[in-house]
């Protein structure tokens, strides 16, 4: 293992946590990197974290506090991040707006929360595990491939989503508040885009537009991956993960 610290951020769909969400990739990663996965304000341990915030980009401030809070009780001056979805890639770059020479080099993935909020909130108007095991159906992209890995994950999740708070938290994540995006084009990191090419739940196009507004960023569309690209393609995404971050 390298002493090369990687924060990984994990996604945002109900019920996540950071060891659920990386286990497909943890140990490759771990060989090569000193990796930090937190459970994010609002998922996993911290349910209950985030009381009073509204809105995507509050979140995602507070989650851009929550890993600086984590580097400094770590005693690391400079990490790289990996961000997935609308949670952990929405905090990567929020991160990047408010702390840009604490981080080196970041990967997101699947439009990093830059795309249209979703009509309705998933999972919480229907709170069974049918509903959960259809919500992690679509982030693959192809549920016959991962059935077993999909229902053990629906039974994990349906328990956290569950849990006190959770659904408060997590309806208050996709409120519309009338607040400006992240102003990309002042982001001088260099950003990797991953994003699954057959992606069901953000079309590719989000990360293209993310990557025209970034002035050092670069798509990479993994062919037969969904949003999971971690899942559906793992070797390919710790290949491209290990190449940028050590570009």
């Amino acid at each position: 293992m390298s002493d090369r610290p990687l924060v990984l951020l994990h996604g945002g769909g109900p019920g996540v946590d950071a060891v659920s969400n990386w286990t497909a990739v943890t140990a490759r990663l771990q060989a090569g990197f000193r990796c930090l996965a937190p459970d994010l304000l609002g998922f996993g341990t911290r349910t209950a974290a985030g009381p009073g915030l509204r809105g995507p980009r509050a979140w995602a401030e507070a989650r851009a506090r929550q890993v600086l809070d984590l580097l400094d009780r770590e005693g690391l001056e400079r990490v790289d991040l990996v961000g997935n979805s609308a949670a952990g890639g929405a905090a990567a770059l929020a991160l990047l707006a408010v702390a840009p020479n604490r981080v080196g080099r970041v990967v997101v993935m699947g439009g990093a929360g830059t795309g249209p909020l979703p009509a309705r909130v998933p999972f919480y108007d229907e709170p069974t595990k049918e509903s959960m095991r259809a919500v992690l159906g679509r982030l693959v992209a192809d549920e016959t491939v991962h059935g077993a890995l999909l229902d053990d994950l629906a039974d994990l999740r349906l328990r956290q989503a569950l849990r006190p708070g959770a659904e408060e938290a997590f309806r208050s994540m996709f409120t519309a508040v009338d607040e400006p995006p992240v102003d990309l084009t002042t982001i001088t990191t260099p950003v990797l885009a991953l994003h699954g090419e057959r992606d069901r739940v953000s079309p590719p196009g989000v990360s293209e537009r993310l990557v025209a507004a970034l002035p050092h960023g670069r798509l990479e569309v993994v062919a037969g991956a969904g949003h999971w690209i971690h899942v559906d393609r793992p070797d390919e995404f710790c290949r491209l993960v290990e190449e940028f971050i050590s570009s």
